[in-house]
């Protein structure tokens, strides 16, 4: 792994550190550990669901991301205005409430409610979690610190939902209150142990001068859309990703099981990537790693094209793979961007916009490839690839051409 520029922050940046990742970790576990087994869950068996079986899970589930989406913003706001701690172990007891409330019903209605919180949390989690990394991490760390950010993040997701799936093979159906209840625990085992690791340690606590409408003014600015606005055409793509895959893989004569081979392997490699190209984009800088990771989203795409067109062979498969490396260098090198855009009293809310640009990104990816789809078929597909590729293509051209764009904002307010 390239080491950072700089020797390790002092203790007292250090310990927060920590704590996010632990925080982050225990967050991603349980809602990892509860997704796997949601939909037997809610209609009450695991094996044989049929169409309007999924369509519930799926409905229910869905309530997750409408209330990150909705509400996202006002949780960075209070970071901002009150200080990050207060919001992130707020979203954590929240969570862990809402686990131990979804173990002792299975009314659809009621957790339909139950999930809509669990987006409200989780969008409170990521807004805090990210700007304490923004605040605590050096300037010229802070790509490695966002990229170790990514990899717990997607550890605990993948380490969850992997228990969870073992869980849902081995527990009875009407057993599987234990596996919410297991994920409240988890929660509570990170609140604890994220509030023992920031005791006594100093922090950002807020700022009386906070004035929203200024701070929206501040993050919607060019510089920082130019960053913001990428993430809504990637998610437009991991969308109809998680929408088309297993069918697009069946139809090209890939199995289930070699395409969750594929999956898991991708994950462990973002596991241990997202470090490496942060201290990548520290070293040689974000806007260099930002568009490599474009450009190999637009390989993806054509990629899979050329996949879907002419079928597995091995050289597209060989340039499907190198493009997917190349994509991975983009997530930490444009959350230390953004960080790197945004002051210390309007980072969360800033964090924030990130998350509710991915939140409707992924909306609006669904909304149009299936529509395409529905009307030209596989040339739908291809239709709707070119979009992408255009937008993100612009959007790349646009942030190298901007000279703020590049520039390092420093925060305004020291953490108290």
């Amino acid at each position: 792994m390239l080491p950072p520029t700089d020797p390790l922050p002092p203790e007292e940046h250090r310990r927060p550190l920590s704590a996010v990742l632990v925080a982050t970790f225990f967050v991603r576990f349980g809602f990892g550990l509860t997704l796997a087994v949601f939909a037997s869950y809610i209609v009450g068996r695991s094996t044989g669901l049929g169409g309007g079986d999924v369509g519930t899970a799926g409905l229910v589930s869905a309530m997750a991301p409408v209330g990150e989406f909705s509400t996202v913003l006002i949780s960075g706001a209070l970071a901002d205005r009150y200080g990050r701690w207060p919001v992130l172990l707020s979203g954590m007891a929240g969570a862990a409430l809402l686990f131990a409330l979804a173990a002792v019903t299975r009314d659809r209605w009621a957790l339909g409610s139950i999930n809509l919180l669990f987006g409200l949390a989780s969008g409170a989690i990521l807004a805090a979690s990210l700007a304490v990394v923004g605040d605590r991490a050096e300037e010229t760390r802070r790509g490695y610190e966002m990229g170790r950010f990514d990899a717990m993040n997607l550890f605990g997701w993948v380490g969850g939902f992997a228990v969870g799936f073992g869980l849902l093979g081995l527990l009875p159906n009407d057993r599987l209150d234990l596996v919410f209840a297991g994920g409240a625990g988890a929660l509570g085992v990170g609140l604890l142990a994220t509030a023992l690791l920031v005791r006594g340690a100093p922090r950002y606590r807020g700022t009386s001068t906070y004035n929203f409408r200024t701070v929206l003014g501040f993050v919607f600015r060019r510089s920082v859309l130019l960053v913001t606005l990428p993430w809504l055409v990637i998610y437009m793509l991991i969308g109809t990703a998680l929408v088309f895959l297993g069918t697009a893989a069946q139809g090209i004569g890939v199995s289930t099981t070699a395409l969750a081979l594929v999956i898991g392997g991708g994950g462990a490699l973002l596991v241990i990537t997202q470090p490496f190209y942060g201290g990548l984009a520290d070293h040689f800088g974000r806007t260099r790693l930002m568009t490599i990771g474009a450009s190999g989203f637009v390989g993806v795409m054509v990629s899979a094209s050329l996949l879907l067109a002419f079928g597995v062979q091995i050289p597209i498969l060989a340039a499907l793979g190198i493009s997917v490396v190349l994509a991975l260098g983009y997530g930490p090198a444009a959350l230390a961007a953004l960080a790197d855009l945004s002051l210390m009293m309007s980072r969360a809310t800033t964090m924030a916009i990130y998350s509710l640009t991915i939140s409707l990104g992924m909306i609006v990816g669904l909304v149009a490839s299936t529509s395409l789809y529905a009307r030209l078929g596989n040339d739908g597909i291809y239709l709707f690839f070119g979009l992408v590729s255009t937008g993100l293509i612009v959007l790349t051209v646009a942030r190298i051409r901007d000279t703020e764009a590049v520039a390092v904002t420093p925060p305004t307010i020291p953490a108290r």
